[in-house]
This record gives C-alpha cells, structure tokens and sequence, in this order.
C-alpha cells in the first residue's frame, strides 16, 4: 500500500493525534453503549408523562433493538464502501438527531420512531467507530492500550448509564435521558472533523452485496424480535418460534449467497478463522451474561432493598473501576504475554463465580459484605474478557473489510443480549411463579423472598452461561504462537496494490 500523510504545522504530533481520535471514538462507543441503560430507568416517567400502557412500553425498548440489531453489518460495510470518517460523522449527527427527537416527543408514536431513528444510526455509528480504532491503531503496544480503553468503555457503559439515567431522571427529567446524546455528539464531531483521517480511495470503489445485505438484515431482525416477543409473550407464542425459524433459514441462505457473491458483505474467512470466532463467541457470551448483571441486581437494589435510582447507580461504581483497572493489566500486560487463550477463560470463569457469589443474596443482605464482593469480581472478569474479545476479533482483518468485521463485535453483543434477555427475564418469571404456587397464601413477606429466589435462579444460569464460555473459550482460541499473534500481527494487512490511499 502506498500512502502519505499530510499535517499542517500546528496539528497535533500523530501519536498525540492517535489518542485525540481514541478520546473521540470513546465518546462515540459510550453514547450508543450507555443508552440502552439510561433510557430503561427514564421508562417509568416517560410513561407517566405520555400515557401509554404497560404493554406498549416494551416497544420503545424494541424499537430501538430491532433497528440497531438488523442493520449492524449494513452499517458496518457502509463505512468500509463510503469512507470511515464520512460514516462516523453522519451516524453522530443522526444519532444526536433521533434522540433530540426522542426528548421532544409528545405522543408514544414519536418516541417509539425516534427510537427506531436511533437504532438504526447507532447500527452505522457502533461498527464504524470500532472500524476507526481498528485502522487508527497498528502499533501492537499501542493498539493494545487503546483496545484496554475502548473495551472497559463497552463494558462499563451500561453502570455509567444507570447512574446518570438515576440523576437525570430523579433531579432533571426523563427526556434529559436522551437529550444528553446531543451534547456528547456535539463534542464527538468536533473531535471526528478534527483528529480523524479521511482517506481517499484512489482505486476500485467496492460494490455492496445487496443480496447479502437483505438476507443478513432479514435474518438478524427475525433474531432479535422473536427473542423480544419470547419475553413478552413467552417460549409458545408462535410468533417467537416463526421468526427464530425464519431467522435460521436466513442464515443460511445469507452463509450459501456469500460462498458464491463476486462481492461478498462478510467474506466467511473472517467468521472462520479460530481466534476472530472464538472472540465473537465469547462476546456473544459475555454479553447474555451481562444482562443478569444489570438489570436483575438493579431490581434487587431497587425493589427489595428499596434504594433510589442514584444510589443503584452508585452501587456499581466499584464494579466499573475493577473493569477499568483489569482492562488496562489486561491489555498492557497479561493479554500480549498470556493471550486470548488464558485471560478470557479466566474471565469467565470469575464472572460465573461472582454469579454464584450473587446466588446467596436475602432480602436483608447488606451492600459491602454481600453485594460489593460480587460486583467487583464482576468488574474484573468483564474487564478480562472484553478487551482481548475485541482486540482478537479485528485482529488480521483486511483494511477494506475492517468495518463489517467490526460489525459483528456489536452484532454479537446485540444478539447475546436479546437471548439474555428473553431468557432470562422467562426463567425470572417461571420461578416466581413456581415459589409463590407452593408457598401459600402470597402474602408481602412471601412476594418479597419469590423475588429474592427468581433473581437467584437468574444468577445460577447465568454462572453457567460464563462457565461454558469458559471451557469453549479454553478449547478454541488457539495458543500463543499459532495463528495471528495479538503482539505481532498488525492491525489490518496492507490494502491491495493496487488500490492505493491517500490520508489526510
């Protein structure tokens, strides 16, 4: 690949400029990854506000999933197609856009359209600024920093949300919950005009797979809403089993159209190398795990211990911390002398014993002797597992296929958390059902400890979701020395020679 690199003499140096491009792409990262959360505890006020039913709500949570969960690889092959900085900008300004719709709505229908707004630009914006890291950073040492930061980002965006989701909410007002996404966008795209390069493709423009694009599209949406319809209307609800059908027929079809398309959305050979499969695997894990973490704890913390949405958020301050702290010994330290191998093994199997940890909670456990233990082992195993999934999963990849590669680390977080949550929240409600049917008549003391016990069933799958990922984890990745090496390997091989660059 031939390239040059133009600087006026006031720009910053290009290390200094690496990391300004990190700071933006972190911004990015944490804006789609803290929505989800924020907007969950600004639910029951929105609802208050504008008056829909119980029923309904469920939408302005799908809404958003449905669109951001279908349109991942389309978003991600999009800036692969039309430039990576042109991408990340207009999904920062679309994004910003929907949610200033968001908190403006006077009517269900215009949230549940903002929100759809928001998924689908969030799809281009999560892959594109994961995309940017990817290229931005080919340094080992330093590629492995930033992954550190960019993976404690995704892994601690959820508690971050639920903390200032609770001071929103509780102090401001619920629409605040998505008129903060403008103001972080703002800074976003400054910082993208700015430190971001633009590269010029001086060669043959990529064509996009358009089949490929409708199979895949099609098939991740019939995913994510039978999985959405299994929590409402449950596992014999024949729309949950005719779209997790159809979904599979699609996958297929997507999987036969890509071994024979000139131009292929996601060429198989980045799914099938050992080390990137693992890692999207292991994320997909990661992520069904995680739900039980966030939102069964902070119905424990809220309901049965009856704290405020503030003091939830501060709850799992800690955890964030121990996150931080084990992704930046992971990626400094442990992963490029261990690798993907060990320390993601090892982050689950501490998650699943933080998930037993939790199994013992009562209805009066206390936070430091019974719930702080748990949340900073948590803490310290996603910190583990997220960044070498990350780093691993792009590892290797072709430049011109850097964003649909970067596509499937979100579309893998995506479809863990939609078989989180239907899962779950169905395990949830079978248990307490079972407590309070043989444990009669269903008094308060007797709803109050059927919680205490679903939540704890919850905790007992979930340890096993994370002690599976760790023995898969331990067979697949392969051992240092074989395969793509996380010190050694670039970030992405050269462009063809075809098809030079040019970088401004």
């Amino acid at each position: 690949m031939s390239s040059l690199t133009s600087a006026t003499p006031d720009a910053p140096p290009a290390g200094r400029r690496r990391w300004l491009t990190l700071t933006t792409v972190g911004l990015a990262q944490l804006m789609v990854v803290l929505d989800s959360t924020v907007v969950n505890i600004a639910l029951p006020a929105a609802q208050a506000d504008l008056g829909f039913t119980n029923a309904d709500r469920q939408w302005v949570v799908t809404a958003y999933s449905l669109a951001f969960g279908s349109l991942l690889l389309l978003g991600g092959r999009l800036s692969d197609l039309i430039g990576r900085k042109r991408t990340f900008i207009i999904g920062l300004i679309g994004f910003a856009a929907a949610s200033a719709i968001g908190g403006a709505a006077t009517t269900f229908g215009m949230l549940v359209a903002a929100r759809a707004l928001q998924g689908a630009f969030g799809a281009i914006l999560a892959p594109t600024a994961l995309a940017v890291l990817t290229t931005t950073f080919t340094i080992p040492k330093e590629r492995a920093r930033a992954f550190g930061v960019f993976g404690a980002i995704a892994g601690a965006g959820g508690a971050i949300g639920l903390l200032l989701g609770g001071f929103l909410t509780q102090d401001l007002n619920w629409r605040w919950n998505l008129y903060i996404n403008v103001f972080i966008a703002i800074v976003a795209v400054i910082g993208a005009v700015v430190f971001v390069d633009h590269v010029v493709r001086t060669g043959p423009r990529p064509k996009l797979d358009v089949p490929g694009t409708v199979l895949v599209s099609g098939a991740l949406f019939a995913l994510v809403y039978g999985f959405s319809n299994a929590e409402t209307d449950g596992w014999d609800s024949a729309w949950s089993w005719g779209m997790l059908t159809a979904a599979g027929v699609l996958v297929i079809a997507f999987v036969l159209w890509q071994l024979r398309a000139k131009h292929p959305l996601l060429p198989l050979s980045i799914v099938l190398d050992r080390n990137r499969g693992a890692a999207y695997i292991s994320i997909l894990i990661a992520g069904a795990g995680m739900f039980g973490i966030f939102l069964f704890v902070t119905y424990y913390l809220e309901v049965t211990l009856k704290y405020t949405p503030i003091q939830t958020g501060l709850s799992f301050l800690p955890m964030i911390g121990m996150l931080v702290l084990a992704a930046q010994l992971g990626t400094n330290f442990l992963v490029p002398r261990l690798g993907p191998k060990i320390m993601v093994p090892f982050g689950m199997a501490l998650a699943s014993a933080g998930m037993i940890y939790l199994t013992h909670l009562t209805a009066t456990s206390s936070y430091a002797a019974d719930i702080l233990p748990p949340l900073m082992m948590l803490g310290f195993a996603m910190g583990s597992i997220m960044p070498a999934s990350m780093q691993t999963s792009t590892l290797g990849v072709d430049r011109q296929f850097a964003g649909v590669a970067s596509a499937l680390v979100n579309t893998s977080q995506q479809v863990g958390g939609s078989i989180g949550t239907a899962l779950l929240n169905t395990i949830a409600a079978t248990a307490i059902t079972d407590y309070v049917t043989s444990h009669t008549p269903p008094t308060p003391s007797v709803l109050a400890d059927a919680a205490v016990h679903s939540y704890a069933t919850v905790y007992w799958v979930d340890a096993s979701f994370f002690a599976f990922g760790a023995v898969l984890a331990a067979i697949l990745f392969r051992r240092r020395g074989q395969g793509l090496s996380l010190s050694h390997t670039p970030a992405a091989a050269p462009a063809p020679a075809d098809d030079p660059v040019l970088v401004h």
